[in-house]
């Protein structure tokens, strides 16, 4: 038989809650891990706060500090630091929370990165090689790899000179310019910068010949390097006036680089557009004086050299027809030039780029030589012992306040206090899903300390929705209704106040969230969650199970034992429902 119209079914509430609830946790069991992941002040770590001023200028573009942010990563990453956070503050604050690390791993955040131009000599897949080509000989034919599609991909070959590859990993070519002018194809080649680059790595024994004045030293450990590995074992090895060996991880190749020719201090602008004519996205990069004539010379050089290196028969002395982009030892892009020089200054990347990438190669372009200058403002060390007592006091805390909560509960409303006893329950059982889950998913969140201090603040807001509902409920028992209609009486006024409630709670929690920073953001997080949670179970789980309780014949009889007792005193009861 059907049931009547506006008759509650509380079934279907509670169906719903049992759906979510076994979704979450078949999530959870199916995750990476089964508990929450831990911020630096339970966990244990360092947390270093750097702010960046501009070299030029009065102010720190947000360009330059994404690009920053981006540099950052990758050295914390090479310094084999994982599930590090890295953030900004304000308009040039950069945080960097790197739980399980000392202060050594992060000692080179606040060094200066640089974009350097060298051509490349040698290129062979990412993988170690069995024998190491010599000095003077060409990287073996079983060393060659076929360009995939990536940020730098396959163009028209160089017009000069052909190889049995029609493809290669990106292509240099001149604007629409003027023709070279004596004084720029003139242009003594620049002799590379003696000084190295700030953000090398220090640990000289870490990658012994990665980058030596001696070429055959290098040739050697390029034979071993292993481009595969995470994270990427040449990040920060760059010094200017040394050959070097690096790692391109789009192509998955490792390349043996020349001495840099010029650095990204020379670029004037770089910017990508749209090909009128083929309607592909491309890359326009423009140089300032020095480094036009610089330029000139290194498109020269290498667009001499004749092959790309996807041939596989281009090696030392003469190199490759490849200029690597390298930011901070890594190659982001090793570009074949299609001009025996290049002058003018103005240059065009070309490719298929989709405009991601296209934007991304112009951003490393215009921001690698960084206008900025980072200093660490402050670096904290929490131990991981001091991190597990802050986890366990944490902890402690919230079990007292849940265990006073429900003393509360069942001394005051008895029998019923146990609908709240199980609606807290239920909540710390998804509020403890939620946090693992979105822990390990792309958002990361990590939970702190003041996390912790949200998640028991919200206990009280979640048993003020069950005072509110259980008051009402027994004015309705005072004016003698029976317990299954003073629960529908009750709920549309006590609904009421509790969203009312919720929402001031959610909106603070809000904007607390929008306007602070570091780790007050996590309490904000986690009391705003806690009062998702809390109007999920009043409305489909509470609710509910009440409207259940009040079909019985125990409850409905008023015994003092359901905490009822009292508000049937002197109360004339309504007739008894057929």
């Amino acid at each position: 038989m059907a049931a009547k119209p506006g008759v509650p079914r509380p079934g279907r509430f509670l169906a719903v809650v049992a759906v979510v609830l076994i979704g979450l946790y078949i999530a959870l069991f199916l995750g990476p891990s089964q508990s929450p992941k831990l911020g630096l002040d339970l966990r244990g770590g360092t947390q270093v706060i750097l702010t960046a001023t501009p070299l030029h200028g009065s102010k720190v573009s947000s360009g330059a500090l994404s690009q920053a942010v981006n540099i950052i990563r990758q050295r914390v990453d090479a310094a084999g630091v994982g599930g590090a956070s890295i953030s900004t503050q304000g308009n040039n604050d950069i945080i960097v929370s790197a739980p399980g690390a000392n202060r050594s791993q992060l000692a080179a955040l606040d060094q200066t990165a640089l974009l350097r131009f060298r051509q490349v000599l040698q290129a062979s897949q990412g993988a170690p090689q069995p024998t190491v080509s010599s000095s003077t000989s060409p990287a073996p034919a079983s060393t060659s790899f076929t360009v995939s599609p990536h940020p730098s991909p396959s163009v028209k070959p160089a017009p000069k000179k052909t190889t049995s590859h029609d493809r290669v990993p990106a292509a240099l070519r001149a604007t629409p310019s003027p023709s070279p002018s004596a004084s720029a194809a003139t242009t003594p080649a620049p002799s590379p910068s003696p000084t190295t680059s700030s953000g090398a790595n220090t640990d000289a024994q870490a990658l012994p010949g990665s980058h030596s004045k001696d070429i055959a030293t290098v040739q050697a450990f390029l034979a071993t390097l292993d481009c595969s590995k995470t994270p990427n074992p040449t990040a920060g090895l760059d010094p200017a006036d040394e050959y070097i060996a690096a790692c391109e991880p789009a192509l998955g190749a490792k390349e043996l680089l020349a001495p840099a020719a010029l650095s990204g201090t020379e670029i004037a602008g770089a910017d990508a557009t749209v090909d009128p004519q083929t309607n592909q996205w491309l890359v326009e990069l423009t140089f300032n004086h020095k480094g036009s004539g610089e330029w000139f010379n290194l498109t020269k050089k290498a667009y001499e050299a004749g092959t790309d290196f996807t041939s596989g028969s281009c090696g030392p002395p003469n190199g490759c027809n490849n200029i690597a982009i390298a930011l901070d030892g890594v190659v982001q892009s090793a570009p074949a030039s299609q001009q025996d020089g290049i002058a003018g200054g103005k240059t065009q990347i070309t490719g298929n780029f989709s405009q991601r990438d296209a934007n991304n190669l112009a951003n490393v372009l215009k921001f690698g030589a960084l206008p900025l200058k980072l200093s660490k403002q402050s670096a904290e060390t929490v131990s991981p012992t001091l991190g597990s007592a802050q986890l366990r006091g944490g902890l402690i805390a919230g079990m007292i306040g849940l265990g006073l909560v429900i003393v509360y509960s069942l001394l005051y409303y008895r029998a019923l206090g146990l609908v709240t006893v199980a609606s807290l329950v239920l909540s710390g059982l998804i509020l403890y899903a939620v946090t693992t889950l979105l822990g390990h998913s792309s958002l990361g969140y990590t939970l702190s300390l003041p996390g912790i201090a949200g998640f028991i603040v919200a206990v009280g807001i979640t048993a003020d929705s069950f005072v509110v509902f259980f008051e009402r409920l027994r004015d309705e028992v005072r004016e003698g209704r029976r317990l299954r209609s003073a629960v529908e009486r009750a709920w549309p006024r006590a609904r009421r106040t509790i969203i009312s409630a919720d929402a001031v709670s959610l909106l603070a929690a809000v904007v607390l969230y929008l306007v602070s920073i570091g780790d007050v953001r996590g309490f904000a997080f986690t009391l705003g969650l806690s009062t998702l949670s809390d109007l999920f179970i009043v409305f489909f789980f509470t609710k509910p199970l009440l409207t259940v309780v009040a079909r019985t014949k125990a409850f409905d009889s008023g015994a003092a034992w359901t905490g009822l007792g009292r508000a049937r005193t002197g109360a004339v009861l309504e007739p008894r429902e057929a």
